[in-house]
């Protein structure tokens, strides 16, 4: 076999779904695994749809995540240019060459003429398409005589070229995961090739490009496979039937609730990126969330992402992007379609995130807890990070619940409050104080011998007493394990705490 050659495709008219991340992944898997070529083309075929800062946001979101290429629009290569664009002169002489050899045709009908043969057709009972059977009533080369096209032409009457499909032949393909594919001309319409602006449709323009980047393998969405056997005549009809690359439709990302692919409303509905980065529509100044802002770590994505459709041959779920590129194949990818689960994801990225060092935790929160106004030095944070991610999905989420680690609460869970302190729990916790101030090494294995004896000796039952003690110190019914964290707080901020909360939380009982 020759060498793998795959490239990821996407149109600039927005922000890069997690759809086509997951297409962008698979690709970038399957080269890697054999040792292959990955390319970024960007397909701008379609100027009206056009949306400025969109093929930068493209390439920002594949560098987070850590999807590499070979060649591409950033990067340039042997068989550039990347972008459609740039290429627009190349394609003319091809669809040129489909006219030529009778395979497409020139079609000169008006935006009305058109609705009206659909809407005719659609009265009819019949399916509303530009086809062999409609196109025979319409104004084209095959219903115009020779003379007439030309007056056309020379007289620049906007044209476009369409496809000139057989009335009914079957068009088979092998899907890498479908296996044999069929479909019947009678069921497509004659395509446009070339635009009245002179661009190319994508559909023309990718299989120009494919043939001509020597790409091996197309692996892209489900939504394209009934596009599929248009591109496959096309190659015909061109003369690339022997080098046309294989075919692996990938399933589709559906709703968390299983009916119907996943949608940016989706995500907008029930409260989750479907971004990779955060998205403002330069039209509307709409704001998309996007998951690096949220707080997720580009390797749960990737992880979370790539068992959306493939499945590895154990049950394996926690990745390295090496694990995943050895493991990987297209063979184990489903063709039915993969439920978004967004608690999974968030499952991810809780152990990704169990994975990072502290410090370096630290230094992304440290500017946060600044514009907080809560100084605090990179030693001190790193050890609060230690005691605090195991109880958060997110990096960020540590300096909402954490700030007690550096000012005394004066909130605290009413919850706990109206259950557990109640009776003589301030009086023991003003006991238990003493106890603490002749501590000589405050650390926390010590901490929990005195605080048991203490609570043995005073015939006290030390359940009863921890959570209180978790309440006066930190304001919160639940955190890290609770001597370690008094060890951090240290002695005299512990003890300070507690008298507060005990005159404080005692004054507000009795009001």
């Amino acid at each position: 076999m020759s060498q793998v050659r795959v490239r990821f495709a996407p149109s600039p008219t927005g922000a890069l779904h997690i759809g086509g991340v997951r297409t962008a992944l698979f690709n970038y898997l399957f080269a890697r695994k054999n040792n292959g070529i990955n390319i970024l083309r960007i397909e701008d075929t379609d100027q009206t749809r056009f949306v400025p800062g969109a093929e930068n946001y493209i390439i920002e979101s594949l560098k987070w995540l850590g999807i590499t290429f070979d060649e591409g629009v950033h990067i340039g290569g042997e068989y550039g240019p990347y972008r459609q664009s740039d290429r627009k002169p190349m394609y003319r002489q091809y669809v040129e060459q489909l006219v030529a050899s009778g395979h497409a045709y020139y079609a000169f009908d008006t935006p009305e003429e058109l609705e009206e043969m659909r809407q005719r057709l659609k009265d009819s009972g019949m399916s509303p398409q530009y086809d062999a059977t409609s196109r025979m009533s319409m104004k084209n080369s095959l219903t115009l005589s020779a003379d007439e096209v030309k007056l056309k032409l020379d007289a620049g009457v906007p044209y476009v070229i369409r496809i000139k499909l057989p009335r009914k032949e079957e068009v088979r393909f092998n899907d890498l995961i479908r296996g044999w594919v069929s479909f019947n001309t009678a069921q497509l319409d004659d395509k446009v090739l070339m635009k009245n602006d002179g661009m190319p449709t994508y559909h023309m323009a990718n299989i120009v490009d494919d043939h001509f980047m020597k790409i091996t393998h197309v692996i892209r969405g489900e939504e394209w496979l009934s596009s599929a056997p248009l591109h496959v005549m096309l190659y015909k009809y061109l003369g690339w039937e022997d080098t046309m690359p294989q075919f692996a439709h990938l399933p589709l990302i559906l709703k968390p609730e299983g009916n119907g692919k996943l949608s940016k409303r989706d995500g907008d509905r029930l409260g989750f990126p479907v971004f990779p980065l955060e998205w403002k529509d330069p039209n509307t100044g709409e704001i998309s969330s996007g998951y690096r802002e949220t707080g997720y770590e580009p390797e749960a994505v990737i992880n979370f992402l790539a068992l959306l459709g493939w499945h590895p041959s154990d049950n394996q779920e926690l990745f390295s992007i090496e694990e995943l590129i050895n493991a990987f194949s297209l063979e184990r990818i489903s063709k039915n379609g993969a439920k978004f689960d967004i608690d999974k994801a968030k499952w991810f990225n809780h152990q990704y995130l169990m994975k990072r060092t502290d410090e370096d935790i630290a230094k992304e929160l440290l500017p946060i807890f600044n514009n907080k106004g809560i100084s605090t030095d990179l030693s001190y944070l790193t050890k609060v990070v230690s005691l605090t991610k195991e109880k958060v999905t997110f990096w960020k989420e540590i300096a909402d619940i954490a700030e007690y680690f550096f000012k005394t609460p004066t909130q605290f869970d009413t919850k706990v409050v109206e259950k557990k302190w109640k009776g003589s729990i301030p009086e023991n916790l003003l006991k238990f104080v003493t106890r603490l101030q002749n501590i000589s090494d405050f650390n926390a294995q010590q901490i929990e011998s005195i605080f048991h004896s203490f609570a043995e000796e005073n015939e006290i039952n030390a359940g009863s007493l921890m959570q209180p003690l978790r309440l006066a110190v930190s304001g919160q019914a639940g955190g890290p394990p609770l001597f370690e964290m008094l060890e951090l707080l240290g002695k005299d901020n512990v003890i300070n705490r507690i008298k507060w909360a005990c005159d404080n939380l005692s004054a507000s009982s009795q009001s």
